[in-house]
C-alpha cells in the first residue's frame, strides 16, 4: 500500500486531493493521495497499513509540522519513506542517515549543499477545494532560476547576489515573481525579461522525480551512504512519543 502527501508542489495534477479531508484514490497506481501532511499523519499512515510513504508537502504554520520521530517510527516498522521538493526534502535531509530516501535537487541542497533555511521551501497556497494552487514562490525556486540565468550568462554574479538578497528579504507570503521584479527594477535593467526564460519550478520538478520512483517508472538515484554511527539505530518509545500516539 502506497500513500503520497502532496499539495502545491503537484497542484493541478491527478495526485492532489480536491476535497478537504478526503483521500484521492488512484487504484491504477495502487496509490492513495492526501494533502500536505501535519504532525501525526505519517504515524497514522503506518498504523493504517501503508508501507510505502511519500512526503512532498507539509503543513507548518497553523498546526505542528511532521515530526522526525514519526518518520523514524515508520522506518522502524519496515516502511519505505521517500521525501522530496518541500517538507519532504527537509525531513529527508534530516532523516536520510536513518534510512529515509531523499530525491531531487532541493533534498541535495539541504543534505549536502549547505542550504539550512527551512523557510526556503515555504509557500502560501489555496485550500484543497481549489487544488492547493500556490500564491507565492519558494526561495528554492528563486535560487534555481538565478542559477540557470547565471549559467546562461543572462545575469552576472553581482546581479545574481543583488536579486537573491532582495528576494530573500521579501516576506515569504508576499514573495511572487512580480514582487521580486519590483524590488530590483531600479537597479537591474530588464530583470523580468531576462529572468523569465530561466524560471524553474524546482519543487514541481523534484516532486515529479519522486512520482517516477513511487510509481516504479524509474529507480531512485543512489544517495550517499548512511553514516556508520546510525547504521544500527533502534527506535525508542519515549514519553513524548507516547503522548503523540495518544
Amino acid at each position: 500500500m502506497k500513500i503520497l502527501f502532496a499539495g502545491p508542489s503537484l497542484s493541478g495534477t491527478e495526485f492532489v486531493p480536491v476535497r478537504g479531508g478526503e483521500d484521492r484514490l488512484l487504484p491504477e497506481y495502487g496509490l492513495t493521495c492526501r494533502g500536505p501532511a501535519k504532525c501525526g499523519d505519517i504515524t497514522h499512515a503506518v498504523d493504517q497499513g501503508f508501507r510505502v510513504i511519500a512526503l512532498v508537502d507539509g503543513r507548518f504554520e497553523d498546526v505542528a509540522a511532521v515530526w522526525h520521530k514519526e518518520i523514524l517510527y515508520a522506518l522502524s516498522r519496515g516502511a519505505t519513506v521517500y521525501g522530496a521538493a518541500s517538507m519532504g526534502a527537509l525531513r529527508a535531509a534530516e532523516c536520510h542517515p536513518f534510512g529515509m530516501i531523499g530525491i531531487g535537487e532541493v533534498f541535495e541542497r539541504y543534505a549536502f549543499g549547505g542550504l539550512e533555511d527551512d523557510a526556503a521551501v515555504a509557500q502560501v497556497h489555496a485550500p484543497a477545494e481549489f487544488g492547493y494552487i500556490a500564491f507565492s514562490e519558494a526561495m528554492v525556486t528563486i535560487d534555481a532560476t538565478l542559477d540557470a540565468a547565471l549559467a546562461a550568462g543572462t545575469i552576472d554574479t553581482g546581479e545574481y547576489a543583488l536579486i537573491r538578497t532582495r528576494a530573500d528579504a521579501v516576506f515569504f507570503k508576499e514573495r511572487t515573481w512580480r514582487r521580486v521584479f519590483e524590488v530590483v527594477s531600479s537597479e537591474i535593467d530588464r530583470a523580468a525579461e531576462r529572468l523569465k526564460p530561466h524560471i524553474r519550478n524546482i519543487k514541481r520538478e523534484d516532486a515529479s522525480m519522486l512520482l517516477d520512483v513511487l510509481l516504479e517508472r524509474k529507480s531512485a538515484a543512489p544517495v550517499r551512504e548512511l553514516q556508520p554511527d546510525f547504521a544500527g539505530w533502534q527506535f525508542n518509545e519515549t514519553t513524548q512519543w507516547s503522548k503523540l500516539r495518544a
